[in-house]
C-alpha cells in the first residue's frame, strides 16, 4: 500500500520503504515465531533462552543488549523464565548489583528442542529469495541498522 503522505519525493520514498520493511518484518516474524506460544514463550523469552544457549551465562545488562530490550523489560522477562525454572540468577559475591543469568537443565532441554525447528521455519521463509538476494538483504539490513556514529567511525556494528 505504501504511504499517502503528500510530502517531498524523498519523504514519500523513505516512508514507503519504512512501511514495507515493517510489514515484511512483522509478517515474517509472526510466521516464524508462531510456534513459541505453544511452548508458552514470548519472543523475548525465546531470545533470552537462545542467547544463553549459544553464548553461555550472561549478565542481565549484556543479555538486554543482545536481545535488544531495555534492562527493565529484561528483568520482567527473566523473572517469568525464572518462575518456570528455565533460567537461574546468581549474584556476584564482590558486587551484589552484578546479576548473571544462566540456563537451567529444563531451560537447556526446552531451547534444544525448539531451536532446530525454529531455524527450519526461518530457512523456509527465506527460500523465496535467491542466495544472492539473502546476502544483499542481510547487507542492507546491517547498513540500515547501524547508528550514524557507527557509520562515521567505520564500526562493524
Amino acid at each position: 500500500m505504501g504511504t499517502h503522505h503528500q510530502g517531498s519525493e524523498t519523504e514519500r520514498i523513505a516512508l514507503d520503504a519504512f512501511i514495507k520493511l515493517r510489514r515484511a518484518a512483522e509478517s515474517v516474524s509472526s510466521r516464524v515465531n508462531g510456534h513459541l506460544a505453544d511452548a508458552g514463550l514470548t519472543e523475548s523469552q525465546f531470545g533470552v533462552l537462545e542467547a544463553l544457549w549459544h553464548l553461555g551465562p550472561l549478565s542481565q545488562a549484556v543479555l538486554a543488549r543482545k536481545i535488544l530490550r531495555s534492562s527493565g523489560n529484561l528483568t520482567l522477562v527473566v523473572d517469568n523464565l525464572e518462575k518456570r525454572a528455565l533460567v537461574a540468577r546468581s549474584r556476584e559475591s564482590r558486587d551484589r548489583r552484578f546479576v548473571t543469568v544462566s540456563l537451567t537443565h529444563e531451560g537447556t532441554e526446552l531451547i534444544r528442542s525448539l531451536f532446530p525447528p525454529h531455524v527450519q521455519r526461518i530457512v523456509a521463509e527465506f527460500e523465496r529469495l535467491s542466495p544472492a538476494e539473502r546476502i544483499e538483504l542481510a547487507r542492507l539490513c546491517r547498513k540500515l541498522g547501524l547508528t550514524p556514529d557507527d557509520t562515521r567511525s567505520g564500526s562493524p556494528g
